[in-house]
């Protein structure tokens, strides 16, 4: 994304491409396993440079979306200790640091603009971004499904070591790059890796195997209202994807299946095994509920028992309260505790609307009721 700005509110303008950038991308995209080859070149030329990097305590934020999740990432972020990906690494999302030093010569100011989710929240190309399912992508194509993608298991890690081996060298790269460019406001440069990828929801024993020291931050919200915000975006986002075939393939490459055309959702253990003739239709709230109540049961069944769940709502509410343990989990210094708590003014409840969970099924309400309750016990 050299010359073009990542995000715009317009459904027209949803991935505002360029020719050549539009060519560079699907030239990209349509050749990962050239583009791992090149990432193993690029090894090669950086080797000692990501040798010198210590790959400790990584932060992964994940979480089914409409919880908060960008926003922590955000905040996170701009703390200064931690390296993610941004709208720069685009496209060469595999070969972050060869692309860094091509690009350099025609990268342009960020101008932050309104994202496509209506949400108030902006992009530019210096933002951090859940660009990692490209790396899940490239190594696991047999668990994304025509319709569905499969959970992992920490036994899966054991079993792929060449993703084990490429994850790993792809983190210290991404480390590496945001250190030696000094983004951390106090010098040091950003020393820890940062992850906000939503299907990581699906992974937790598999990323703990991979990194045994990991940080899982899995936000959630009030059943009603997150569910009344996931089809408020699924029906947005299916309206964008058929005014915009770019728009929809763009989201599909980058492996962002929540909403809309692209719509493939995770196989939680309890999902798979209703029938999917059963199934409502992902344009009705009892979709939404159905698939929250299967992927928050997974949380409680799958994440390690350090994972930090955290209440969107609560966090909303007493916003230094809850960010002080979030820091203190994270093994954040007392100087990055500070920021972090400072950004405290940036977290205020969603824009209140009409539940579409009234007329729903007494039983799945009180299911997803009784998850939440048990969440936030979790999360205190």
């Amino acid at each position: 994304m050299s010359k073009t700005s990542p995000g715009h509110d317009r459904v027209a303008d949803l991935v505002p491409y360029g020719v050549v950038d539009r060519a560079l991308h699907r030239a990209v995209f349509s050749a990962l396993e050239l583009h791992k080859s090149v990432a193993d070149i690029e090894n090669r030329i950086y080797g000692r440079r990501i040798r010198g990097v210590a790959v400790d305590r990584p932060v992964f934020v994940a979480a089914l979306p409409r919880a908060g999740t960008t926003i922590l990432l955000n905040v996170l972020f701009a703390v200064g200790v931690f390296a993610t990906h941004t709208y720069r690494d685009m496209p060469f999302l595999l070969t972050p640091l060869l692309w860094s030093w091509i690009s350099r010569r025609f990268q342009r100011p960020s101008t932050p603009l309104a994202r496509a989710h209506g949400d108030g929240m902006t992009v530019g190309f210096d933002s951090p971004e859940a660009f990692e399912e490209v790396l899940w992508r490239a190594f696991w194509r047999k668990k994304y499904g025509n319709d569905e993608i499969g959970c992992w298991t920490a036994a899966d890690a054991r079993r792929n070591g060449e993703f084990r081996a490429f994850f790993r060298a792809h983190v210290a790269k991404v480390i590496a790059l945001r250190r030696d460019m000094g983004d951390d406001v106090q010098g040091r440069g950003s020393r820890r890796y940062l992850s906000k990828n939503n299907a990581n929801i699906a992974r937790f024993p598999a990323i703990r195997e991979l990194f045994p020291d990991a940080v899982f931050l899995v936000p959630f919200r009030n059943p009603r209202n997150q569910v009344g915000s996931l089809l408020r975006q699924h029906l947005r986002f299916s309206e964008i994807h058929a005014a915009q075939p770019f728009a929809r393939q763009y989201m599909r490459d980058l492996g962002h299946f929540e909403f809309g055309a692209n719509l493939r959702p995770i196989r939680f253990p309890s999902r798979a095994s209703r029938n999917r003739d059963g199934r409502p239709r992902a344009d009705t709230a009892r979709y939404w509920l159905d698939y929250w109540c299967a992927a928050y049961a997974h949380v409680l069944d799958s994440a390690p028992p350090d994972a930090v769940l955290i209440s969107y709502d609560r966090l909303c509410a007493e916003p230094d309260a809850e960010l002080e343990r979030i820091a203190a989990c994270a093994g954040l210094g007392e100087p990055e505790k500070r920021a972090l708590v400072a950004a405290g003014r940036r977290f205020r409840a969603p824009s209140s609307h009409a539940s579409p969970c009234d007329d729903l099924d007494p039983q799945l309400l009180a299911t997803a009721a009784e998850l939440h309750g048990r969440l936030l016990e979790r999360a205190s």
